[in-house]
């Protein structure tokens, strides 16, 4: 009765997304009250319905209900009640419904926290947070449903849970980095908020940048357990090897990054706006690309463990739809978008510019090295693989230049800054920096080595430079 209840749940949970898809923009649309005002409501209820509905596939496993197909292939009776708990996101079918229930609870979020916002901008931003709703709950209930029966040959028992995955790990990576992935999408819905009524200015800036600096914040958190977690775990290639499922993690948080501080230069100045809208749809297609490498099983990885090429399929085409309509739709408004404000090429605004270009640089060389095999094997090529040499050999340059332009950025002014008094402002950071990283190369490393002593002088360039700047 229980895995039942959360079944309808969840299609409850559908029926809420899809209502908060369509009422609350309509309303927007033209502009009547009436309908927007169904907006917060819609997204509390959306978020109670998956909150039962997790709760419910949650309760199964600690029960050892193994009617249920995806229990009995997850769990046991031996298993520890914390890992029957972890479970729930330890194979595809419960990933999922983890996916949509954080999705839930951003949009939740954004309901309750949003005194300051205008009626129809809410309206717009929880409408698409509800559509992203519809797309992956429609995927859960049709191909992936966690509370599918197991009627016949019952095992007394269960099954396992992946030896793998019996780790302290399973229990707080994924909901980090999920929270990371899904975090990303409101402010892919204030961007199209944006878009469609054609408002973007300083207070938009501020009402999306907390929200972005947040989803941030978890998946940087994700990523850095992850690394933790494959490091001592055998066989996984150490703390980073360039995996195809530890860079679908990596490209969102590149341009991520790159958002966040995109969005500090609209918010402070005006400027960058129709970048800005840009980089939110690049950073939340680069999520959805990254849920789609990781379930599809495309690209062999170590870390991958709940698979489906089929069913990835679904989520290749949700991808679709997602980046071909807000692209267009970018491509029709965004014009409009101009900035009212100019910079001088020695000002802070011109080095974030150059760093926003260099993470992108990056990014777009993980995203070629990536999925380059998978185009090759599609070509009929064969199957090969890019490997290390590939990316360090690209990444390494473009990084140690993006600290370089850090550590003079940090020390400009907005607007314009004088280029001698610049100059006089390196030098106390710049030897400081040399000294430094000579020093620790000496203590850690037995013989020299250019590369990595340069990534030490420049570690304390950074470093040295937002002393001086708190200072």
């Amino acid at each position: 009765m229980i895995p039942e209840l959360g079944q309808y749940a969840l299609i409850l949970s559908l029926v809420m997304s899809g209502f908060l898809a369509v009422v609350p923009m309509y309303g927007a649309s033209t502009g009547n009250p009436f309908w927007m005002d169904f907006a917060k409501p819609l997204a509390k209820s959306l978020f109670l319905f998956l909150s039962i509905s997790i709760f419910c596939l949650g309760y199964a496993f600690v029960v050892d209900d193994f009617s249920v197909k995806y229990i009995a292939s997850n769990s046991n009776t031996a298993l520890p009640l914390f890992y029957k708990i972890s479970a729930i996101w330890g194979g595809h079918e419960g990933s999922l419904l983890l996916w949509v229930y954080i999705l839930s609870a951003w949009t939740f979020a954004v309901a309750i926290k949003s005194d300051g916002l205008p009626q129809d901008i809410l309206a717009r931003v929880l409408a698409v947070l509800g559509l992203v709703g519809v797309g992956f709950i429609s995927f859960t209930l049709i191909t992936s449903s966690p509370f599918e029966r197991l009627l016949i040959n019952t095992p007394i028992q269960g099954g396992d849970l992946n030896p793998l995955l019996q780790d302290i790990g399973l229990i707080i990576h994924p909901p980090l980095l999920y929270m990371g992935y899904v975090g990303f999408s409101v402010a892919f819905a204030f961007a199209i908020a944006a878009l469609l009524s054609g408002k973007l200015d300083v207070a938009w800036s501020r009402w999306t940048r907390p929200w972005t600096n947040a989803a941030w914040a978890f998946l940087t958190i994700g990523i850095t357990l992850g690394s933790w977690w494959a490091y001592y775990e055998l066989g996984w290639g150490g703390w980073w090897f360039w995996d195809p499922v530890e860079n679908a993690s990596f490209m969102p948080w590149l341009v991520g990054t790159a958002l966040v501080h995109s969005l500090a230069v609209t918010e402070k100045r005006g400027l960058f706006k129709s970048w800005t809208l840009l980089l939110a749809i690049f950073t939340f297609s680069l999520s959805l690309l990254g849920t789609f490498l990781v379930r599809s099983g495309v690209l062999t990885s170590v870390h991958s463990f709940a698979a489906d090429p089929e069913r990835g399929a679904y989520i290749l085409v949700l991808l679709a739809i997602t980046v071909g309509g807000s692209m267009l739709l970018y491509a029709i408004k965004a014009y409009d978008m101009k900035s009212e404000s100019s910079f001088e090429l020695c000002s802070r605004e011109t080095f974030l510019l150059i760093n926003n270009v260099v993470l992108v640089i990056i990014c777009s060389m993980v995203f070629i090295g990536t999925l380059y095999p998978l185009v090759v094997d599609a070509m009929g090529h064969g199957k090969i693989s890019v490997g290390p040499p590939y990316f360090n050999a690209l990444f390494v340059p473009f990084s140690l230049l993006l600290a370089f332009f850090m550590g003079i950025g940090v020390l400009l002014r907005w607007k314009k800054n004088n280029f001698r008094t610049l100059l006089k402002q390196l030098i106390k950071p710049l030897l400081v920096a040399v000294v430094g990283g000579l020093l620790a190369a000496y203590l850690f490393n037995s013989e020299f080595v250019f590369k990595a002593t340069l990534a030490l002088v420049l570690a304390f360039w950074v470093i040295t430079s937002l002393i001086r700047d708190v200072a």
